[in-house]
């Protein structure tokens, strides 16, 4: 099985080498345009994978709102040319989407086919390649939701706090929007076993458990004073989002139910965030 990885620089797709090999083709943008139909099919002719796991994405959530046209290049055309290639080729395509398609009102779990309503430009843009990934290629993809991602790798929230933490007397975190922290090392794991076994279908993909930004930020503190990477608390404060606006708004609430994650991918652990954090952070302290 030959697997082309779209996108070399993130946090998924550092997880993905990890697992397949540091000989993984990783295509970035001085490899290929994603965005331009005709260069990436000349591409991807070239190298003919089986099966091609998409981890490109605009992730700038504020930044997508007023960079409409490169963020709808990313998270919806580059999707479409993907899934056209694929549709073309005969090759399967694994992508990975976005909680924030969800309008973050519910206020239990997110089903895979509850009702698509993004709030902000990102979310949008995410929700329009999942829509022409499912309506060009609905019987050879794998489209799988996350939320909430971190890694040892790159930029995220878990590394922005420990950062804060050792410069700053107090912080202040939201505590009313409500997810689930995801190492992106298990997502990594999921979409390569639905990428070897060429697993069809939509899925939610995070770590088990309930936690607010603000009950994230306890966690990465405490745990950041256990394994040294801290030398000592420090004040963080509960605050609702109101007192924190920002460009795009976020959901309130975007936990995914996991139900057919649980039974169609029953080889993986699903494993609770607080664990899998202290694993990650182990791999900081290393």
């Amino acid at each position: 099985m030959s697997i082309v990885v779209i996108g070399n620089a993130g946090q998924l797709s550092f997880e993905l080498v990890r697992i397949l090999g540091e000989n993984t083709i990783c295509l970035g943008p001085e490899d290929t345009d994603i965005t331009n139909e005709s260069v990436l099919s000349e591409t991807l002719s070239k190298l003919a994978p089986s099966v091609i796991i998409n981890a490109a994405a605009y992730t700038a959530v504020d930044k997508a709102e007023e960079d409409f046209d490169l963020c709808h290049a990313i998270n919806a055309t580059a999707v479409e040319n993907l899934a056209k290639y694929c549709k073309q080729s005969g090759a399967f395509l694994v992508h990975v989407s976005t909680d924030y398609v969800f309008n973050g009102h519910k206020g239990s779990p997110y089903l895979t086919d509850d009702t698509i309503e993004p709030q902000g430009v990102y979310g949008k843009t995410k929700a329009d390649g999942e829509k022409a990934l499912l309506e060009l290629l609905p019987n050879s993809s794998c489209l799988i939701r996350t939320a909430w991602v971190y890694s040892s790798h790159g930029n995220n929230f878990v590394k922005t706090m420990l950062r804060l933490m050792a410069d700053k007397p107090q912080l202040s975190v939201i505590d009313d929007q409500i997810g689930t922290p995801t190492w992106a090392k298990g997502l990594a794991e999921v979409c390569v076993s639905a990428a070897q076994n060429k697993t069809q279908g939509v899925y939610h993909w995070t770590d088990e458990g309930v936690a607010s930004w603000y009950d994230f930020a306890l966690a990465i503190q405490e745990l950041g004073i256990e394994k040294g990477l801290l030398s000592s608390a420090i004040p963080v404060l509960p605050i609702p989002s109101s007192q924190y606006p920002t460009p795009a708004s976020r959901p309130h609430y975007s936990v995914l139910d996991k139900t057919s994650t649980r039974d169609t991918f029953s080889s993986l652990n699903l494993t609770h965030w607080r664990t899998q954090l202290s694993a990650m952070m182990d791999e900081l302290k290393a």
